[in-house]
């Protein structure tokens, strides 16, 4: 009997384990991956997540230089679970992405995404 208890208590821990572990928004993609911005032109990124995302709950912030933060546009992505990021045009340089993301089961996801805005060609 005490067996048996022991292994419904080590399956409950896996399992409630398992569920928060999966339960938070996390970045698969993002549209930086394949294209970097270009200097003094607005550019529209994508994050894609893992799970449906609460747009009115969630921010995204673009980092420039002296760690100044500016809140960014977003909206509903093409697909369920992406965001939309309206980037304003920028200059040659150094920046990244930090976003407070809420997941539709409520828990709440931060974190940065570093890129760099290439000269215009």
């Amino acid at each position: 009997m005490k067996k048996g208890l022991l292994v419904i208590s080590i399956l409950l821990v896996v399992v409630f384990s398992v569920g928060q572990l999966f339960a938070h928004a996390v970045v698969t993609d993002h549209s930086l991956r394949i294209e970097q911005p270009t200097a003094n032109q607005a550019k529209r990124i994508e994050l894609t997540f893992n799970s449906k995302i609460e747009l009115g709950l969630s921010q995204v912030y673009l980092v420039s230089k002296g760690d100044k933060h500016t809140l960014l546009t977003i909206s509903e992505g093409t697909k369920r679970g992406n965001v939309a990021v309206d980037l304003p045009a920028l200059s040659a340089g150094e920046y990244a992405l930090r976003y407070k993301i809420f997941a539709a089961d409520g828990h709440l996801t931060e974190d940065v995404i570093h890129f760099s805005v290439t000269p215009k060609n």
